[in-house]
């Protein structure tokens, strides 16, 4: 799977996708990275992607032109395959598990990571969908970007080794948390001898029982 992701802050991502498991993924070229500074597709020696709102109002809109000539750039390189061009923007829809899933398919992703006061809206004409990864306000889309990213690569063939842990846990049925988990010591105790066991199901051996347990012991979300 290749993503594009059009910023204005490319060096951004070097940390993120350098690292764990984004990072074994591209070592086994299970997915690539094209970073595209959007500074290079502007026209003027200033290298300006941004401009005053029509009819006023405060701060900067991203402008048409840079990216749409961003947007036919990439395209051309990669014309005739699977397809998917999102707008990261706090107008969008909310990003769920399920469309991780969904977009799992895809061969390209291409991502465009908004600034400022937002994208010009004729930008619309040329995505597929305006995602937000939740109702909140960031400063730009970089980092809803990498989530996105994140979500979909650990749902890959092979990415995460054991094909069971994308499976059984959080999110994977629509409204669903998963079970607490414990791992060693059996017994922990905190600074004021508060002493705190691993439950006792979890310790007997009984696989049935646990699994009664645990599908007990999952939690309905409540947001």
């Amino acid at each position: 799977m290749n993503f594009h992701i059009i910023t204005i802050f490319p060096e951004i991502f070097n940390s993120y996708f350098n690292e764990s498991i984004l990072k074994r993924a591209q070592d086994f070229g299970t997915i690539k990275f094209n970073i595209i500074n959007l500074r290079d597709f502007t026209k003027n020696r200033h290298k300006t992607v941004d401009d005053t709102p029509y009819g006023g109002g405060a701060g900067m809109v991203m402008k048409i032109e840079p990216l749409y000539k961003a947007l036919e750039n990439i395209k051309l390189k990669i014309k005739g395959k699977n397809l998917k061009i999102i707008l990261l923007s706090a107008k969008g829809k909310i990003w769920t598990q399920q469309k991780a899933q969904n977009y799992k398919e895809y061969s390209d992703i291409i991502f465009i990571c908004g600034r400022y006061e937002g994208v010009d809206e004729r930008i619309l004409e040329y995505i597929d969908e305006e995602i937000s990864i939740g109702n909140f306000v960031l400063t730009g889309g970089e980092i809803p970007a990498m989530t996105i990213i994140d979500s979909i690569t650990r749902l890959l063939p092979g990415v995460l080794g054991n094909k069971e842990s994308a499976v059984d846990e959080s999110h994977s049925i629509k409204g669903e948390l998963e079970y607490p988990q414990y791992t060693r010591p059996e017994t922990f105790k905190d600074n004021l001898n508060n002493e705190y066991k691993v439950p006792d199901i979890l310790l007997s051996g009984n696989h049935k029982k646990i699994e009664e347990w645990r599908k007990t012991n999952k939690k309905k979300q409540t947001i």
